[in-house]
């Protein structure tokens, strides 16, 4: 079996079914087991750092590991910077066949710090009774100290290992979401995958056709190749709920423009109210938040970093005039409209019916805390002998 430890909502396991595998997953969230459920997915509702190895003893193929990031992620408190060093700890000493964890997460400032070194304790007994043939984890970029660890003690194991930053967009995700990746064999050369995208196309040469320009966000949501494509509302208001999105009055003056204007929506698109695009006039941007700093994207181009939790973390279309101080009517700016889960996941490569559950903002934490299901493929495929990738990791398409 494929074990996915943290297994989220399903980014590896998406991955894996379009490869034509799959794994057993252990979750604790309660939203992001039931998104599982509805997506045909194998779970046990469990914490990780609770649940035995022994079940998996001889049994497993491959593991899989996306710990949670709070000690290492640059957003939110970061009361986690403080407790590496005891995570660090943690892992020598899984690593040696201790286990220091409960000494450990009484030290912690964060009790879910320790759970970065839970991967360790699988892979010690999992070593000792026919250890997996192959090992994958991923993380923010922050976690790449901590992936060299690993690494260390995986050689010492008899794996082949590769740890280093891969950009996603470098691999037709429409998000250029880096992330640090650990890759570990026992029965051929650990390296990265190649990469199918970069910045900017390359045309083809006699080692073969080079690599195609980064997806965009229109490109992956089916809003064309133009830069006025029409971003949907999330009609309920904002991820955690709350009031409308349009101040009053505003709705009529969008609709109006809208009418003026051409779109084509994508035949996969749920059905869901519009924000016009006023013609000639207005480029659409994805900003990642609400702070002076905010990451903003051009729709022609891929989405910054998508991550939520809490309310400065919203991502929202804006839209601002091309020709600046145009007076044309059709250039009326509409105020921001916050990103849908559908949109989200999308730029995730979530296929756009993916059947997220819960309310908006536990939708929309699964969502920038999963994988994305592209850029899990492409790590996956050459210990699951894939010959050729699938291209169809939503897009939209």
């Amino acid at each position: 079996m494929i074990v996915d430890l943290f297994a989220g909502p399903g980014g590896w396991s998406h991955a894996l079914a379009v490869l034509g595998s799959r794994d057993i997953g252990l979750e604790w969230d309660e939203w992001a087991c039931k998104t599982r459920a509805a997506a045909g997915q194998l779970t046990v509702r469990t914490d990780v750092a609770a649940y035995p190895v022994e079940p998996f003893l001889g049994k497993t193929t491959g593991l899989i590991a996306s710990p949670p990031c709070q000690a290492w992620s640059r957003a939110g408190k970061r009361l986690g910077l403080l407790d590496q060093p005891l995570v660090h700890e943690a892992v020598a000493k899984l690593a040696a066949g201790q286990d220091p964890r409960e000494r450990l997460l009484a030290a912690c400032r964060d009790p879910r710090s320790l759970l970065a070194a839970e991967p360790m304790r699988y892979l010690r007994a999992l070593h000792t009774v026919g250890q997996p043939e192959w090992v994958v984890m991923e993380e923010v970029p922050d976690t790449l100290p901590l992936w060299k660890q690993y690494a260390s003690v995986l050689r010492g194991f008899g794996y082949s290992v590769w740890t280093g930053l891969l950009n996603s967009a470098d691999f037709g995700v429409p998000q250029t979401r880096t992330r640090a990746i650990l890759l570990a064999s026992r029965v051929r050369t650990a390296q990265p995958p190649e990469p199918t995208h970069a910045r900017n196309a390359e045309p083809e040469s006699l080692f073969g056709p080079g690599r195609r320009q980064w997806t965009s966000m229109a490109e992956a949501l089916g809003w064309g190749a133009t830069d006025r494509p029409v971003p949907t509302v999330c009609a309920g208001g904002g991820p955690g709920g709350g009031p409308e999105p349009f101040p009053s009055g505003s709705r009529q003056s969008l609709a109006n423009a809208r009418n003026r204007g051409t779109w084509t929506p994508h035949p996969n698109a749920a059905p869901h109210p519009v924000a016009p695009y006023a013609e000639g006039g207005l480029s659409w941007s994805l900003r990642s938040n609400n702070q002076a700093n905010a990451t903003t994207r051009l729709l022609s181009e891929p989405a910054g970093t998508l991550f939520f939790g809490h309310r400065s973390n919203e991502c929202t279309w804006v839209a601002t005039p091309r020709r600046p101080g145009s007076t044309n009517d059709l250039t009326v700016v509409p105020d921001p409209i916050r990103i849908t889960a559908s949109e989200a996941g999308v730029l995730q490569t979530f296929p756009i019916d993916y059947p997220w559950a819960g309310n908006k903002s536990q939708q929309f934490q699964q969502i920038g805390n999963a994988v994305p299901p592209r850029l899990a493929a492409h790590l996956l495929a050459p210990h699951l002998g894939a010959t050729s990738m699938p291209d169809d990791f939503s897009l939209a398409a």
